[in-house]
């Protein structure tokens, strides 16, 4: 199949595009703001075509499409900072309503029928009450930062298109996803680099932290992008699939797990600037309907997962250490 997936360059996105090449036999076209592969991603650039497009741009946007023909559409291009966005609220809008619109836009004007998956977030819920079982696709969303409501707004968006004027978009709800080449924005990849440089002597043995008592839903990327790729197949049009492990941990005991993989001592401190003006206390994910309607399970466990974070940064403390002169 011809399948265009935006945000190919980012975390989810490129762990998506070797999942779609690992299958075969698909032609994998990417969009990128930049239209560069970050160093860790370049392995992808002889396999993936890869087109520079902000996709707010509706005029180069459909062009693309023309060119392309896609029967799928992957949509996982946005604003990815929850954090940032209380500073930087329209840029969140933009990157995530406006982008999203965008694209639909253009798929109409082009012509095209193509399916197209909808990625969304978890954090739409907000502080919704969620018991035992987790936050269903049934519970009202309270977002309460503007990049969970400008996703929200981007989801409801996607419905309405289905609507009218009825294209074929399906909707998934990824909760917190982790894995090797993530941001070190993100809270366990900010662990795992900075246990990596304090073990190369980069750093002091003082790690930083944001809030540790919160608890968080988290799944693998690769387990994630699995789900992705069942409801491509599977999921029903104008349906919305929650995606996370139904499990929830708290950040203290994953940090924890990090320091015993690393074997380093270290003295653990909360950083004032790593803390979010508003932050759920315990976010956990029901995924009932995705596991029923595709069959979908987790394969990675947490303690390999982390693993492979640790593995990774140590790999980039590794290719960043500066090299010996030449003794010639």
């Amino acid at each position: 199949m011809r399948i265009l997936v935006t945000g190919v360059t980012g975390f989810a996105g490129s762990h998506l595009a070797e999942a779609l090449l690992a299958q075969g036999g698909h032609r994998v076209i990417g969009v990128a703001r930049q239209g560069t592969w970050p160093e860790a991603c370049c392995h992808l650039a002889a396999q993936v075509e890869l087109y520079a497009c902000d996709l707010c741009a509706g005029e180069a946007l459909e062009q693309i499409l023309r060119a392309v023909q896609p029967e799928r559409i992957y949509h996982l291009a946005g604003y990815p900072h929850a954090g940032r966005s209380f500073q930087e609220a329209d840029a969140a809008w933009q990157g995530n309503l406006t982008a999203t619109r965008s694209l639909y836009d253009a798929v109409v004007r082009w012509g095209g029928r193509p399916r197209i998956l909808f990625v969304g977030s978890g954090l739409v819920y907000g502080d919704s009450a969620t018991g035992v079982q987790g936050c269903s696709e049934n519970d009202l969303l309270r977002p309460d930062n503007p990049y969970a409501t400008s996703k929200a707004a981007a989801d409801l968006a996607s419905y309405q298109y289905t609507r009218y004027p009825g294209l074929d978009i399906v909707r998934v709800r990824p909760f917190n996803h982790i894995g090797p080449r993530q941001a070190p924005q993100f809270a366990v990849s900010n662990f795992a680099r900075q246990l990596a440089a304090i073990e190369s002597g980069r750093q002091p043995p003082v790690l930083q932290t944001g809030n540790l008592q919160s608890y968080r839903d988290l799944s693998d990327v690769r387990d994630v992008v699995a789900a992705y790729m069942l409801v491509m197949e599977q999921g029903r049009s104008g349906e919305v699939y929650n995606v996370g492990s139904g499990q929830s941990y708290a950040v203290q005991f994953v940090l924890e797990r990090l320091i015993a993989l690393s074997g380093v001592r270290v003295e653990v401190r909360q950083s004032a600037n790593l803390l979010r003006a508003a932050d759920a206390p315990h976010v956990r994910a029901n995924a009932d309907k995705l596991r029923r309607e595709t069959g979908w399970a987790p394969r990675f466990r947490l303690e390999q997962t982390l693993a492979d974070i640790l593995a990774y940064w140590r790999g980039q403390e590794q290719a960043n250490r500066p090299r010996p002169l030449s003794d010639k």
